[in-house]
């Protein structure tokens, strides 16, 4: 049986030191605040809020809500990001991502203009640069990806050297969680849902990161004995038993029944990396305010 990845136990562990720092910042009268801004109720969404604000509560943050209709056009978020850049008290603004589908293609245009300095999910694009050249220096990384490295240094597993197979290419965490695995020298593979030979390809891995929302994708013909995988996805499954005498509830990619019995290590879902994002953005938070917080 695999040795399991709870979030719990890593972002316990952060809070712990993020609630003195917030109070430190408390007794200079700056409250850590962050803004959320949010298109519809998509309930990934409303499920990461939940997570948010309880965190928030736990280590000191103050936590405002914006709320859009999933019809929004690209000028009402817009409107709401320019705000929120106006108000010195806002130290850090999440922006709900994926986007709906009639703003894809101003995505950029919409991430781009958040003041990079509030940036505390990697969406600018300074703080895309940062990660691609391994610098910090106004913004941030995406929260989960960099969930995804504080679990696996709570936990000790060492990347050097390692074979790892990223499973999603999106610009929020694919793509940056293979750029901070290769700073930490891990040897890179990067895949998507139309990759050909996927399961022999992450047979080969020593740590499978999969973050392709598609459930059940990763199979017991996917893992060898000894790897470790982290599942970041978070998707609705109508057929999972909710523990109330029904059915519905959130799973990941992994067919979590049949690969755990399988690999060395792995995180379940729910219960994994989602607990420790959210204790990874109230330390983007913190960060922020502390660097620049004269505000309250």
């Amino acid at each position: 049986m695999a040795k399991l990845l709870h979030g719990k136990e890593v972002a316990d562990a952060l809070t712990l030191r993020l609630a003195d720092r917030a109070s430190a910042l408390r007794a200079k009268g700056v409250t850590p605040t962050l803004a959320l801004i949010r298109l519809g109720d998509d309930p990934s969404d409303l499920g990461y809020e939940n997570g948010i604000r309880k965190r928030a509560e736990k280590i000191g943050v103050s936590v405002r809500g914006f709320y859009l209709p999933e019809s929004a056009e690209k000028e009402a978020v817009l409107s709401a990001i320019d705000a929120l850049n106006a108000d010195a008290s806002v130290h850090g603004v999440l922006l709900f991502r994926p986007l709906p589908k009639h703003l894809k293609a101003d995505e950029n245009e919409i991430t781009a203009r958040l003041d990079p300095k509030k940036d505390v999910d990697g969406m600018t694009p300074l703080s895309k640069s940062d990660v691609f050249s391994g610098r910090s220096s106004l913004g941030f990384p995406p929260c989960t990806p960099a969930a995804c490295m504080e679990l696996l240094d709570f936990y000790g597993i060492d990347c050097a050297g390692k074979n790892a197979v990223v499973i999603g290419r999106s610009k929020l965490v694919g793509k940056p969680a293979a750029m901070l695995l290769l700073d930490r020298d891990a040897t890179v593979t990067v895949c998507h849902t139309k990759t050909a030979d996927l399961a022999e390809i992450c047979r080969g891995a020593d740590l499978i990161v999969t973050a392709a929302r598609t459930l059940r994708l990763l199979r017991e013909d996917f893992v060898r004995s000894g790897q470790t995988v982290i599942d970041v996805s978070t998707v609705w499954d109508e057929t999972k038993p909710n523990g109330k005498g029904g059915k519905g509830a959130f799973a990941g990619d992994v067919d979590f029944a049949a690969v755990e019995p399988i690999v060395g290590a792995i995180t379940p879902v729910p219960g994994g990396v989602g607990a420790v994002t959210t204790a990874v953005l109230m330390k983007h938070v913190i960060e922020a305010a502390e660097r620049g917080g004269c505000h309250a």
